[in-house]
């Protein structure tokens, strides 16, 4: 198993730094340290701590940023860093972006959004969730209030994810996702074939979106609480600032 990271977008809401940078090289140490850690440092630490040595990062957005420090991110955390071309990146959506990885996916990956700070824990949960015949397990707050902006989910304890949307009632939702998924290498051909389908009828959808296409094929999607940690989705300047306190505490 490798990790692989989605880091290919801009975070335009994130300028000046991603005037520069790709969101997931926004500095999530204390302010006006532009050598600081960045999400992609806290989440190659976590990889690194869980065992992993082999990690795949999509790139797209002044992708020649994370060109320049890959050597010293790979001494850092020892790990052998891949780098993955993403031609569309400010074009189209993530669907395609994690199509692009899609020969990655058939080693198993632990999926990590660019952009999510969170604790080691949650990879190490997803880990042990492993068995029983699942195939990708998602990871879900079942904690966190829910607001509209959110990536919610439906859960049915003996199917799996029903729905996986922004566009749902809070109320009905099981969880909110957080951007950090466990994909069994078995399951890499049938989650490319759905991101295709996906990306092909709307450049613009989520992986998510191809999610939810693998569940309306009947592909049964697990999910795995996280417990009551302290994570953010970093989307704009107030995300980055909570960012940074919960970034200190690891």
């Amino acid at each position: 198993m490798i990790g692989l990271v989605l880091a290919a977008g801009a975070g335009r809401r994130l300028r000046p730094y991603t005037d520069t940078l790709p969101k997931a090289l926004v500095p999530v140490g204390p302010e006006g340290d532009e050598e600081s850690l960045t999400v992609l440092d806290l989440t190659l630490g976590n990889f690194a701590e869980v065992g992993l040595t082999e990690v795949g990062v999509i790139v797209g957005y002044r992708k020649e940023a994370v060109y320049e420090r890959r050597a010293a991110l790979e001494a850092k955390y020892g790990l052998k860093i891949t780098l993955i071309d993403n031609d569309k990146a400010e074009e189209w959506n993530n669907a395609y972006s994690l199509w692009c990885g899609r020969d990655a996916l058939k080693d198993g990956v632990i999926l990590a959004n660019g952009d999510t700070v969170h604790p080691v824990s949650v990879e190490k949960t997803l880990l042990a969730a492993r068995g029983d015949g699942k195939r990708i397990i998602l990871a879900l707050d079942t904690v966190k209030s829910l607001a509209d902006e959110e990536m919610k989910v439906v859960v049915d304890p003996d199917k799996g994810v029903q729905r996986i949307t922004k566009l749902m009632d809070p109320a009905e939702a099981t969880g909110e996702y957080i951007g950090v998924t466990l994909i069994e290498g078995d399951a890499a051909e049938e989650l490319a074939d759905a991101l295709r389908a996906t990306f092909e009828r709307d450049p613009q959808l989520y992986y998510e979106d191809g999610y939810q296409e693998l569940v309306n094929r009947g592909f049964k999607i697990d999910v795995q609480p996280i417990g009551d940690v302290s994570w953010v989705e970093i989307d704009n300047h107030d995300d980055l600032a909570k960012g940074r306190e919960i970034a200190c505490q690891y």
